[in-house]
């Protein structure tokens, strides 16, 4: 084949590959939120590398779990809320989508506070940063379409290359890290547990599955182009542990090291990492956490109207006019409005916020998880892409881990304090 038909063949197969890219990466990525930049850089402050093994099976279960909302999604044409509904109940839809829509509402205020508190670092009042934070994330989704915001996530993904950097120049001992995340440790106390449950309910967040379902939807993706969209699905989901992996490591190298086991927000792990690592360091960890927050302050309002909207059988999407879909957008604007409204009441305890937030991220993930593998089992519904035994053996396993996590997290926090 001559070399100009070789390179028009290439320039075809990577048309067709970006024109597929994006519900995958955006997905994974965003969930690198301010709660999950938190729950990482506490992570690496308290326990230093000993829980870095955790981000490998988690980075398994991850794609597993990815990969079948982005398969149900191409199958079906329908979205995991309206898919539950048609198959379940509205009675279980209601339930499941209350639990999400109050959860996410909980996250949201968390993004929130983290652009809040990480411009803070640069001498920018909360009360600028927000509202104008709150205008422009309603205006993009509101007035823009699905191409137009798909765009824009997708460089805000690229900007999440400050963490690696961020990292590398906290200068990490790499032998206790290796061995952090290749030997696998299990303290028995409620507050390792809670981290526990917090890393995985933060990396495999409930909101992501609905999202990503109903942006292979939206995007039209067709069984002919589903390898490419696994393929999208597999990078952004080890994208996104790389990223969280070298959070963890920023912080168990420069915090853990020097005896700063206690943080209270992404932006106080970066604050403290100036006078450790350097104010390049410093710069990168905030300005991250500044885009992040912006990010996942655009992305989960949004999943949060796709989900609760799709669950009640009502029109949803970004390619609809206001008029067309009027509750979808009066559902986003109210909790970016809600969300925002809260990190501007003094005296709202945030950090409580945040905290409950990842941790019913990994108490209710299970649920999401159980509606999610019966249906991809529905030979009536996939036909012959139902899950295989390999698939359904490492979800199955991510939900009764879970479960058990949970039912451990609660045990022990009724024990005496000798005992835990």
């Amino acid at each position: 084949m001559p070399l100009t038909h070789q390179f028009r063949a290439l320039r075809v197969r990577l048309a067709l590959l970006f024109a597929v890219v994006g519900p995958g990466l955006i997905t994974s990525n965003v969930d690198n939120d301010a709660g999950g930049i938190y729950t990482y850089s506490l992570c690496g402050a308290r326990y230093g590398y000993t829980l870095l093994w955790l981000l490998i099976p988690t980075l398994v279960a991850l794609i597993v779990v990815q990969e079948v909302c982005s398969r149900m999604g191409t199958v079906t044409g329908k979205g995991l809320a309206d898919l539950i509904r048609e198959h379940f109940g509205l009675r279980a839809t209601f339930l499941i989508m209350m639990a999400v829509l109050f959860t996410n509402l909980g996250n949201a205020v968390a993004e929130f506070a983290g652009l809040a508190s990480s411009l803070e670092l640069f001498g920018v009042s909360r009360y600028i940063s927000v509202p104008l934070g709150a205008i422009f994330v309603w205006w993009l989704v509101v007035f823009g379409n699905y191409k137009s915001v798909e765009k824009a996530f997708l460089f805000a993904c690229l900007l999440y290359l400050a963490y690696p950097i961020s990292g590398l120049l906290s200068h990490p001992d790499w032998k206790p890290a290796l061995e952090g995340a290749t030997r696998p440790l299990m303290p028995f106390d409620v507050a390792a547990v809670s981290m526990m449950v917090g890393v995985v309910g933060t990396t495999i967040a409930p909101w992501m599955q609905f999202y990503l379902q109903s942006s292979i939807v939206e995007k039209k993706i067709q069984l002919a182009e589903y390898g490419k969209s696994r393929l999208d699905v597999i990078v952004g989901s080890v994208i996104a542990v790389v990223v969280a992996f070298f959070i963890v490591i920023a912080c168990a190298a420069t915090l853990h090291r020097n005896g700063i086991t206690s943080i209270q927000s992404g932006a106080e792990a970066a604050q403290a990492l100036a006078p450790l690592a350097g104010r390049f360091a410093w710069a990168l960890f905030a300005l991250g956490l500044a885009n992040a927050s912006l990010f996942a302050a655009s992305i989960l309002p949004l999943a949060t109207a796709y989900s609760v909207c799709e669950g009640l059988g009502l029109e949803a999407g970004v390619d609809r006019s206001f008029g067309e879909a009027p509750e979808f957008y009066w559902l986003y604007t109210a909790i970016v409005v809600l969300s925002a409204g809260i990190i501007l009441v003094p005296g709202t305890p945030l950090l409580r916020i945040i905290l409950v937030s990842q941790i019913l991220n990994g108490v209710l993930l299970p649920f999401i998880l159980v509606f999610m593998l019966l249906l991809v089992n529905k030979k009536s519904l996939m036909g012959s892409y139902v899950n295989g035994p390999v698939y359904n053996t490492v979800a199955w396993a991510t939900v009764i881990v879970l479960i058990l996590l949970t039912v451990l997290m609660v045990v022990t926090s009724f024990l005496p304090a000798g005992f835990r």
